[in-house]
């Protein structure tokens, strides 16, 4: 049986960002991170449009906040610093009516107390200047943003882990953590964890699992106090004779009652303009298609207390959001509240992606970060957008506990 000091649970940006972070202030540590997949990115990190947020969102004080200030200037400088293609290009926020307004006057004030100094107020006449082909009554510029291809990242974290001597194992499944909870002896003073591959005894564990992060808790013997309620974002992709309508990035304002950004443009690093996106409930952790269907996991979530509660909160949007999946029209209706020249025919199904939101126990759907620590175990159990621009702070903020938890 193999010894390890930690235990990383999983190969997105979050897993790797921790363990090179646990190893840069630890390099004498023994570590092993593990991804189910036969890659690193493959969900959650490898299916977004690699934006570098600003912070300009998030409730001042809050872990998603300081997170992303920091973490964004980590980012940018860890690109600088590993020849990572990036661009700062800016995005702008569009107000479409007066009472978009004050809400932007609310988003221009908390990105100020978020420490964002790159914020211009911008007159419905000087929109043309920043993208000939948006419009709105309002707008607020933020030159903090930038684009960044994210599982290049993740690969080049994974490059930092081993050149620390840490150890990624993929098509490694976690299965089982045996504890003195359920009755099994301990090796010495670790924790023996069982994976698809063999058995490994571990001193510290910390699970950065995603989509699953939750049952990985409960099968640590952890309540995670959450669940993990899968919502697929659908995307389309401008053609590419009518890229010259977006310049950059243009999103709306967005509702204060949602975690969820709207659907908006974004111009990738690779060139190409995505337009979305929605948001709505997966039938299945990993359900990237509408036909994606898991009767067990359907099931672990309708029969749950807190997403009826849920969903009587949230109907109305969920059943907008769900008629926009299935008409591509309805889908460009949205984003003509942004470009009014875009058309039907002018855009074309991409990818999707699906987020792992956590759900706590009076049915709301968690808004920061959510950190839960137990017996030599560190679970992330909340990390949505903005995670990966965040990554690099997040990360140094487990690392510090794992390492002062391990003394």
């Amino acid at each position: 049986m193999k010894h390890y000091d930690i235990l990383v649970i999983g190969g997105g940006i979050v897993g790797t960002a921790t363990a090179m972070q646990i190893l840069r202030q630890k390099p004498q540590l023994k570590l092993l991170l593990i991804e189910e997949e036969n890659s690193l990115a493959p969900h959650q990190t490898g299916n977004n449009s690699g934006v570098i947020h600003s912070g300009l969102y998030y409730k001042p004080g809050s872990l998603k906040a300081q997170n992303c200030v920091k973490g964004r200037k980590l980012m940018y400088q860890f690109c600088e610093e590993n020849g990572i293609k990036y661009e700062r290009c800016g995005k702008l926020v569009l107000a479409a009516n007066e009472n978009e307004r004050e809400k932007l006057n609310e988003l221009e004030k908390r990105g100020r107390e978020n420490g964002l100094t790159q914020l211009k107020r911008v007159s419905k006449e000087e929109i043309k200047e920043f993208e000939p082909y948006a419009s709105g009554i309002d707008a607020l510029f933020v030159g903090e943003t930038g684009i960044v291809n994210y599982t290049e990242v993740t690969e080049a974290f994974a490059r930092k882990i081993k050149e620390l001597n840490g150890e990624i194992l993929l098509n490694t499944k976690f299965l089982a953590c045996l504890t003195d909870r359920q009755g099994i002896k301990k090796e010495g003073n670790r924790l023996i964890v069982e994976t698809s591959k063999e058995v490994f005894a571990v001193s510290y564990l910390v699970n950065c699992g995603g989509l699953y992060s939750d049952k990985i808790a409960e099968i640590c013997g952890v309540d995670p106090r959450v669940q993990i309620i899968p919502f697929r974002g659908e995307y389309y992709e401008i053609k590419e004779e009518k890229k010259y309508l977006v310049k950059n990035l243009i999103y709306p304002v967005p509702d204060p009652r949602f975690p969820f950004l709207g659907v908006h443009f974004t111009r990738m690093i690779n060139g190409g303009i995505e337009a979305g996106p929605n948001a709505v409930l997966a039938f299945k952790r990993k359900g990237y298609l509408k036909t994606d269907f898991s009767l067990p996991e359907i099931s672990d979530y309708f029969f749950s207390r807190e997403f009826w509660i849920m969903a009587r909160k949230y109907y109305r949007m969920g059943f907008d959001e769900f008629r926009r999946s299935f008409s591509k029209k309805l889908f460009t209706e949205a984003l003509q509240k942004l470009v009014p020249q875009i058309q039907e025919e002018d855009i074309e199904p991409s990818g999707s992606g699906v987020r792992a939101q956590a759900l706590d126990r009076n049915g709301n759907l968690l808004d920061d970060f959510c950190l839960v620590e137990a017996e030599r175990m560190m679970h992330v159990l909340n990390a949505p957008s903005p995670a990966a621009t965040a990554s690099i702070s997040i990360g140094e903020t487990i690392a510090e506990k794992v390492i002062h938890n391990l003394v």
